[in-house]
């Protein structure tokens, strides 16, 4: 068997330049220098940034249903209009009655804006939030017809679909807190479906306060847990009530519960027992709807029927 190379022999040598080469090869690369933040700090990529108010830009609304009810309505005012030319073309009545002039876009400028995953139909408004109602127009202007009141429900694909149920089924107006809850725009107002032009949305700052001063209108609270007692199919419906939902998992808040004049359930018989906020909301507006039209007469008083 051969030894080891001598010292200073060719052998030596080569292996001497394949160590310094694996040694450099497993050396990270230099990091580039720290480029510093323009005045102001960075901003995000346009076809990054959120929609609407959460990227402290104007309101936004998109979509075919949603922009038609936007530009049928007197009270919404509209400052920028975006459309290709088909949208254009299907919108061209609304669009000649609010005398509104259109900047022409192509799809994928929509898309850069708001997003690729954002179903905009080739259409977005830049406008300014409706003129909310006082709490007292909101009371007289019931006329028998429930109120919807939502106590923190966060996410805007569950309470648009909740509007649009408002709207099909007759609620008088929603009620929510003016903190965790969603901006009315972007993703809430597609949902909805053109409702957040038919249905009055009010913000407040103190939901208990708000339920206090709905029971000394006159009110009826109804609180909905899936955990109650009673079920919603048998309550005595009152002229002016309102119906409260909570956020999906917390369901409702302690003080909320405890302002409820009656907390009621929606009967289940399936293999789940519980729906999620929208369309719970859905379910109880219906039956307050089939009460208000004399079709659901089984009213419950003290837990026996009359």
């Amino acid at each position: 068997m051969k030894g080891l190379p001598a010292a200073g022999s060719a052998g030596h040598e080569a292996c001497s330049l394949l160590l310094q080469r694996s040694t450099s090869m497993s050396r990270p690369p230099p990091r580039k220098p720290f480029k510093k933040p323009p005045p102001g700090g960075w901003r995000p990529r346009p076809h990054l940034a959120a929609p609407g108010p959460e990227r402290d830009g104007p309101p936004l609304i998109f979509g075919f249903h949603a922009v038609e009810a936007a530009l049928a309505n007197p009270k919404r005012r509209i400052k920028r209009v975006f459309m290709t030319d088909n949208a254009q073309i299907k919108l061209k009545a609304r669009l000649d009655e609010r005398a509104l002039a259109v900047e022409s876009v192509t799809p994928r400028d929509l898309d850069k804006r708001l997003g690729s995953d954002t179903v905009h139909q080739g259409m977005l408004l830049e406008v300014e939030d409706l003129e909310e109602l006082s709490f007292k127009q909101i009371a007289r202007g019931a006329a028998g017809r429930p109120l919807l009141v939502l106590d923190q429900v966060t996410d805007p694909h569950n309470v648009g679909a909740i509007l649009r149920s408002a709207a099909v089924f007759g609620a008088s107006a929603l009620i929510m807190t003016r903190r965790h809850s969603p901006p009315l725009s972007g993703a809430l107002a597609k949902t909805a479906s053109g409702a957040l032009e038919l249905v009055p949305v009010v913000r407040v700052q103190n939901l208990a306060r708000t339920l206090v001063d709905l029971k000394e209108a006159g009110y009826q609270i109804v609180g909905l847990d899936g955990a109650a007692e009673a079920g919603i199919e048998a309550l005595a419906w009152a002229p002016l009530t309102a119906l409260v939902l909570g956020a999906e998992g917390k369901g409702l808040r302690d003080l909320t519960g405890q302002t409820c004049d009656h907390i009621v359930r929606i009967a289940a018989d399936g293999a789940l027992g519980s729906l999620n906020v929208s369309n719970a909301a859905a379910v109880a507006l219906h039956t307050a709807s089939l009460a208000r039209r004399g079709v659901l007469t089984t009213a419950v008083t003290g837990g026996q029927k009359s």
